[in-house]
């Protein structure tokens, strides 16, 4: 449990205040906070109660979109990160999760570069704020619209070019166990010291909707077991942050639900 995170996003049914009370009380030490879940509250009070239960805030969700065929696109979406900086830095959030956006009107390597681009410009408010970016590549189906980025190795790839020790990556099973070079990748992420997150949760299978039907740890078909030992022997010792997406669990009783994900995730610690 010392090393059990959720997304606030995972329990989205319960508001800010009823997801931190149901998570200190059921033993859970970490919290990835979701923009939606601090618009009641603000940053700053959000992250004030959360520390008050006894949560350590792990990251602040979500920053990116970077890429348009339009400049003015591109300008306002790096201001839009800076405010959520700000944000981050407000709550007491050391990172901040970047979902990196595409462009479907011009190529993804197009995109990769607008990508680039954009977090090079929130380099200095990352040092002046200490908050440091995650790129998360997302699955191929999302190459469209949510994200430019869909392998590790082009995250490493930008992370390296860029080399700065507030540009890392998130790496989250659901959008990366099919990858045959996942471990030499994640190998490779931790050697450069760039591995600042770790997503878990299953696929569903047959998955129902390609968004909203992820699965508990353990009833799906990702190899979790090898992708969290390649993620150790690559030097990560953080939170396992479980992030899940699911029309059917958000329909449950959160509390049951809160439960499930304590179980599944005790049997997958020791898998």
């Amino acid at each position: 449990m010392e090393n059990l995170c959720i997304h606030t996003i995972t329990t989205k049914p319960w508001n800010l205040e009823e997801a931190v009370v149901k998570f200190s009380e059921a033993g859970v030490k970490g919290i990835s906070v979701w923009e939606d879940s601090t618009l009641k509250l603000g940053a700053e009070k959000s992250g004030r109660l959360i520390r008050e239960h006894g949560l350590e805030i792990v990251s602040y969700v979500r920053g990116g979109f970077f890429p348009s065929i339009n400049v003015a696109k591109r300008e306002q979406a790096i201001k839009k990160n800076k405010k959520m900086m700000e944000d981050a830095a407000a709550l007491g959030a050391p990172s901040l999760v970047l979902v990196c956006g595409a462009e479907p009107m011009q190529s993804l390597e197009n995109s990769r570069m607008q990508i680039q681009a954009g977090i090079e410009a929130l380099l200095p408010l990352a040092e002046k704020l200490n908050v440091k970016l995650s790129i998360e590549p997302l699955h191929p189906m999302y190459a469209d619209t949510r994200s430019a980025i869909n392998t590790l190795k082009q995250a490493n790839d930008i992370a390296e070019a860029i080399n700065s020790p507030y540009v890392g990556v998130a790496v989250d099973v659901y959008h990366l166990w099919w990858d045959d070079n996942l471990e030499n990748e994640i190998k490779r992420c931790g050697e450069n010291g760039n591995l600042f997150a770790f997503h878990i949760c299953d696929w569903s299978v047959p998955t129902v909707d390609m968004l909203n039907d992820r699965g508990l740890m353990g009833e799906g078909c990702i190899p979790l077991s090898n992708i969290k030992k390649w993620v150790v022997d690559a030097g990560f010792s953080g939170y396992h942050e479980v992030e899940i997406f699911s029309n059917k669990f958000w329909q449950m009783d959160q509390d049951i639900f809160l439960k499930k994900i304590i179980e599944a995730y005790k049997d997958y610690q020791i898998q």
